[in-house]
């Protein structure tokens, strides 16, 4: 069985045309992609390094790891946002960037302990065995590699924050985007990484204020969250 729920597929593929506007459904990703992206670049110093960029969907972060230097594989399992990445590069004229249909998994099987670095991020929530995809992304891994996963927490704020906040009132985002069953505590995901090998190096918060609009890392992680982890070099 495919790792992959074929109503999530859809959903993103039906937006795909939107990807790269700045001002559509994905907004906020170009809003949090500065963030995350030197978040990971401070950890790992991104030039040189081999990269898989996991559910890369329409190729924001998978590109601008490219930019900055890495040679990136984004692979993801909607058709649709996979050709606009494709198309993107294209435009763009990035060097060392490349897409695959491809689940984690399969990846992990053909190319184990293949990548200096993996990138998961705002996918987990999404795919119905999370800690199958966890598992890949640690698998994939060079020892002494790094890993990065970021997600949303399961409580009530997060609830309020990402589901009625972002989504209903906000219309940050479309209806239906997030599933709050699907949503993931740090403690979950800890003991996924665990599981998979991986030592927790950094947890980090992410904010956002809507009167201004900004996004920002914090220490507070009950509703966006970031993780580090490296892979033992033993």
């Amino acid at each position: 069985m495919m790792n992959a729920d074929p109503q999530e597929l859809a959903k993103f593929s039906e937006l795909a045309h939107r990807w790269w506007d700045p001002e559509s459904e994905f907004r906020p990703l170009h809003r949090i992609n500065p963030l995350r992206l030197d978040w990971i670049d401070r950890a790992v110093s991104l030039a040189g390094k081999r990269v898989v960029d996991v559910g890369c969907g329409g190729g924001i972060l998978a590109e601008s790891m490219a930019q900055r230097g890495a040679r990136v594989l984004g692979i993801d399992l909607a058709d649709k946002p996979l050709k606009v990445a494709q198309l993107h590069a294209l435009e763009s004229g990035v060097a060392g960037l490349e897409y695959r249909a491809v689940a984690a998994e399969a990846l992990a099987a053909e190319q184990p302990a293949a990548f200096d670095v993996v990138t998961c991020m705002e996918m987990l929530e999404h795919v119905p065995d999370p800690a199958s995809v966890v598992k890949a992304c640690a698998a994939m891994v060079k020892p002494g590699g790094w890993v990065f996963f970021s997600t949303i927490n399961r409580n009530t704020k997060a609830f309020l924050f990402a589901i009625l906040g972002a989504e209903h009132v906000l219309k940050l985002l479309p209806k239906g985007t997030h599933e709050y069953a699907k949503f993931i505590r740090p403690s979950e995901l800890a003991r996924w990484c665990r599981e998979g090998g991986l030592v927790l190096n950094e947890t980090r918060g992410m904010e956002y204020n809507p009167l201004t609009q900004r996004y920002w890392l914090s220490s507070d992680t009950s509703v966006n969250y970031l993780v580090a982890c490296r892979k033992s070099a033993a």
